[in-house]
This record gives structure tokens, C-alpha cells and sequence, in this order.
């Protein structure tokens, strides 16, 4: 029963008392005057009547008093009730209160932790590798007849982690993906199969650059479908487009707080000509057209800039006075990073102090060429690269600096008496480190000595083209 409830049923009582005291008022003297007048004369009755008045009256008397200490009793009910909520309402309050101080000290002390990460300065890993090739012989050997489909995953198995692990990677594409049914190609004109993109994926890529000599291989489609692949892999690309409106969208990134943005460029597209109408689809190098397209970039106020550069002559290990030339064009409008390709195979890298026309200065790297990430090339120096690592800084005054420029080197290995999944990445470094680690402890070798030789001569060759790591 609820206390209104019952505080109804109370005052419905006490409203039934009052009645009857009122009755009992209104009729009593009227029944006394009947029964004098009806009972005169007899002495002996007389005596009973004032009785039975006097018991009536002593009757109106208790129910008086009932009465009144129904009512205090309502109100003393009443009055505890009331103080009973009052305190309750004040309890909840407090605990409202304090659970309000709780999440306003929480929320306070994020608002700290947040100033005082933005305090401190920012440290970043990019990591860039070369030209990712395609050949007919690297896709038959990544054939799986079972499911008649394609699985490359196998050539990355001893380098993928340093790929995925760091905070963003960057690649050069040097294929296209215009599908199964417009037929798998090699040289001159490449298409690949998809999975190939999938894989990439899978090892971590983040950025790929498109605008390349071989974007245009299938023509207008086949870049169009390229881009369709790299958006269902999740792979950011930049260079080539299929609209005027994608082309006129610069690309950021955001690393930790650092925003990126990223440009790119090619030499030309082998000869064959950019569609008539479409002259969007591929960034060819064009110095009025790059310093546009930096300016609009610097617009959006991004910490770096970043240029992937298509460039150089195949099969030279140094950089042309062209390249040299262009690099200090791109540091003076605004580049900080410049990522080279399209040689085929490495060319030197070095970190510089720009010093720009307001008299001001700063951090600028370039690495010239990155070599072949993937390929089955045999010429000399074509079956090296590296994985490039910098470590990157931004400081609480805004500038930006290069701190570190590490590399890990890569030999593309194809062992030539497999018949299928023959070809693979080798982190140099680490397989000699195992080959003489196992001479040293008489257990068997991971490789034959005829490769750890050729391993240890590659790795020469690649600290001598690529320079000192700082």
C-alpha cells in the first residue's frame, strides 16, 4: 500500500468520525426532550435517561479525541515521510554531484593529457620501397592451378613485417590491373593479375604512386580499372585519374597528428599518347604544372610534402643533372621528401639543408632511385633494393626533422630448379647473419654457399650506389 493510499484511507476515517459526532450532536437533545416529555412524572426513569445522556456524551468525548489523535498521527506520518525524501533527495543529490566532479575531473584531465602530447614533439617512421614489377614469369610462378587464381603472398614472407610494422609505407606502381579477361601480359605492355594489389595490401602498403611510363600499357581502361583495384584493395594512390575532379584533389595523410601530402610525377608513358579530352589521367612532369599543384597543396597547410618522382635513366646507378636539377625545383616550392623511381635500379640518397628565398632553412631528403621492389629482371643491380626508413620529427615550433635514414637491403631471388613459388624477397643481412651463424655452430646453412656469396657481393653493391646510412 502506497503512503497516499493510505493517507486517503486515513482522512476517509476521520471524516467518517466527524459525521458521527455530528449526528450524535444533532439528535441526542431531541431524544432526550422526547423521552422528559414522554417519561414525566417517573422519577425513577428520569435517573436512567441522564445516564444514558451521560454515556453518549463520554461516547461523542472518545470519538473526539480519536479523531484528534488520528489526525496528529497522520501529520506525524506526513512529517516523517517528508523528511524521510528530503534526506534521500539530498543524498542523491550529493551523489549526482560528486559523479558531475568525477567525469568534469576526467574529462579535465584529458584535456591535459591532450595539451601535453601536443607539447612534446613528434616522431614518425616512413618507410618507401621501389617499382613494383610484374613479368609473365613472376605470375605463372604465383599460379595456384587448384583454384585457378593467383597468390603472391609467398614472395613477401621474409620482409612483410618490415613493411606493416612501420607507421605508413609508400610503393611505385609499374603494372596495371585492366583484368583477367583483356589477358595477363609481361613486357612492353603489362597487366596483372589483381591479387597482386591484395597482397601488397597485406604487407602493409598504405600509399602507392601510379603516374608511371607503363600506367597507360592497356590505355584509358585499363588505368581506370587500375584505380577501381587499388580502391577495393584500400590502397591510398595518387599520379593517375578518372576525372578532372580526382585530379584536382591533393592527397594527405594523417601520421600521428602529422599531416602528409603527396604529388607525383612522370617522365612520359612510353609513347603512347594520352587520350585526346583525358589529359587528366596522368601527371606528366611539367614544372608550372607542379608548382600549381604545390601551391594548392601548401593551402591546406600540410606539416610535409612529399614527391614520387618517375624519373632518371634505366640502368644507371646515378642521378642524370636533370634529376639533380628538378630535385632542387621541388625543394624550393615547398618538397620536403622526394621518393625516386623508374630506373630499375638504385641510385645514391642524401639528406640536405634547403635554404629557401625568405633566408630561411630546412631538412630536405631525396633518394633518386629505390630500384626494382619486385621484378624478374636480369641485368645488373636489377634484383636489388631496399626498404628506406626515416625517422621523421615534428617539432613543438612546427619545423620538421629528417633524424634518420636507415635501410634495409633486399636481393629478388628465383631459385631456378622450383617449378613453381621459385621467387622471393631475401633480407641480405639477415641471411648472411644466419649462414655464418650456422658455419660458427657446425649446424646446416639456410642457403647455399654459392648464393651467400652472391648475397654478400649484392650487398656491397647496394651500400656503395645507395650511400652511408645516417
Amino acid at each position: 500500500m502506497t503512503l497516499y493510499v493510505f493517507i486517503l484511507k486515513l482522512c476517509n476515517l476521520l471524516k467518517f468520525f466527524i459525521f458521527c459526532d455530528n449526528l450524535l450532536l444533532e439528535k441526542l437533545p431531541k431524544e432526550v426532550f422526547n423521552m422528559r416529555r414522554n417519561q414525566r412524572g417517573r422519577g425513577n426513569r428520569k435517573i436512567k435517561v441522564f445516564d444514558k445522556e451521560h454515556q453518549d456524551r463520554k461516547m461523542i468525548q472518545y470519538l473526539s479525541f480519536l479523531s484528534i489523535g488520528l489526525l496528529v498521527l497522520l501529520l506525524c506520518i506526513t512529517i516523517v515521510y517528508q523528511t524521510y525524501h528530503y534526506i534521500q533527495r539530498k543524498q542523491f543529490a550529493k551523489s549526482v554531484d560528486a559523479e558531475i566532479q568525477q567525469h568534469i575531473s576526467e574529462a579535465e584531465a584529458l584535456v591535459q593529457e591532450k595539451n601535453e602530447q601536443e607539447k612534446k614533439d613528434t616522431t614518425f617512421t616512413m618507410t618507401a620501397i621501389g617499382d613494383i614489377m610484374c613479368h609473365n614469369t613472376q605470375y605463372l610462378d604465383a599460379y595456384v592451378a587448384e583454384a585457378d587464381d593467383y597468390d603472391f603472398s609467398y614472395v613477401f614472407e621474409d620482409i612483410y613485417r618490415y613493411t606493416k610494422m612501420t607507421d605508413i609505407t609508400i610503393g611505385s606502381l609499374e603494372t596495371t590491373f585492366a583484368g583477367k579477361e583483356r589477358g595477363y601480359s609481361n613486357y612492353p605492355t603489362f597487366n596483372s593479375p589483381d591479387n597482386l594489389a591484395y597482397d601488397l595490401k597485406k604487407i602493409g602498403l598504405d600509399v602507392i604512386s601510379t603516374a608511371g611510363n607503363h600506367c597507360l600499357d592497356m590505355g584509358f581502361s585499363g588505368l581506370s580499372r587500375t584505380i577501381d583495384v587499388l580502391n577495393d584493395a584500400d590502397i591510398s594512390h595518387l599520379g593517375t585519374y578518372q576525372s578532372q575532379k580526382d585530379r584536382d584533389k591533393i592527397l594527405f595523410k594523417n601520421v600521428k597528428g602529422i599531416k602528409i601530402a603527396f604529388v607525383n610525377y612522370t617522365y612520359g608513358t612510353n609513347g603512347i599518347p594520352v587520350p585526346a579530352g583525358q589529359e587528366f589521367c596522368v601527371n606528366l612532369i611539367d614544372k608550372d604544372v607542379i608548382k600549381k599543384d604545390l601551391e594548392n597543396a601548401k593551402k591546406d597547410e600540410p606539416d610535409i610534402i612529399v614527391a614520387c618522382m618517375h624519373w632518371g635513366t634505366e640502368y644507371k646507378t646515378t642521378a642524370s643533372p636533370e634529376q639533380e636539377e628538378l630535385a632542387d625545383f621541388l625543394f624550393q616550392n615547398g618538397v620536403d621528401i622526394i621518393l625516386g623511381n623508374h630506373p630499375h635500379v638504385l641510385e645514391p640518397m642524401e639528406k640536405r639543408t634547403i635554404t629557401l628565398e625568405d633566408g630561411t632553412q630546412k631538412d630536405g631528403f631525396v633518394i633518386y632511385a629505390l630500384g626494382n621492389f619486385i621484378c624478374d629482371q636480369n641485368a645488373e643491380n636489377t634484383r636489388n633494393s631496399i626498404i628506406l626508413n626515416l625517422k621523421i620529427t615534428k617539432h613543438l615550433d612546427g619545423k620538421i626533422s629528417i633524424d634518420k635514414a636507415d635501410y634495409i637491403p633486399l636481393y629478388m631471388y628465383k631459385d631456378t630448379a622450383s617449378k613453381s613459388k621459385s621467387m622471393k624477397l631475401l633480407d641480405i643481412e639477415k641471411i648472411i647473419s644466419k649462414y655464418e651463424t650456422a658455419l660458427h655452430d657446425g649446424t646446416e646453412p639456410p642457403v647455399s654457399q654459392e648464393l651467400y656469396q652472391n648475397l654478400k657481393v649484392q650487398l656491397e653493391k647496394i651500400q656503395n650506389i645507395v650511400g652511408p646510412e645516417f
